[in-house]
């Protein structure tokens, strides 16, 4: 299984293994792409679409602060997709959907938590690789 290694942070259990992120598979199941697709639209879920516009109803509801969904799986490879959803370029607004150590300005109920499960990712990422450019 291809690894590549991650330098900032701690990652949630699952997703660290031997020091090493795992960019293929975080889960042994597949990801579920319309899971994928439930948990972006999800605001209080994923919070994707503060940030991101796409193929989601109510467009006047989604952010302009990053670069669209539309196309990703076309832009990215399914290891790219999920490797930023588990270390962004720290430079980034981009939060870590798995990092649980190393954050700053994290709510009580939230600390040492990660966003999005080992699973969830996966799934968010098997949505992402559908959405092809025309």
């Amino acid at each position: 299984m291809p690894v590549r290694a991650v330098s900032r942070g701690e990652l949630a259990p699952g997703i660290l293994r031997g020091g090493l992120a795992l960019v293929a598979l975080l889960t042994m199941a597949a990801g579920d792409a319309s899971n994928g697709r439930a948990i972006i639209a999800n605001r209080q879920l994923s919070a994707c679409l503060l940030c991101h516009t796409g193929p989601f109803p109510d467009p006047h509801l989604q952010g302009n602060l990053a670069p669209s969904l539309a196309g990703a799986g076309s832009r990215l490879t399914e290891a790219a997709l999920r490797q930023r959803l588990i270390a962004p370029d720290p430079d980034s607004i981009m939060p870590s959907y798995a990092a649980t150590a190393g954050l700053h300005r994290v709510g009580k109920q939230w600390a040492g938590k990660p966003v999005l499960t080992p699973q969830q990712i996966d799934d968010v990422v098997a949505f992402l690789v559908t959405l092809r450019a025309p």
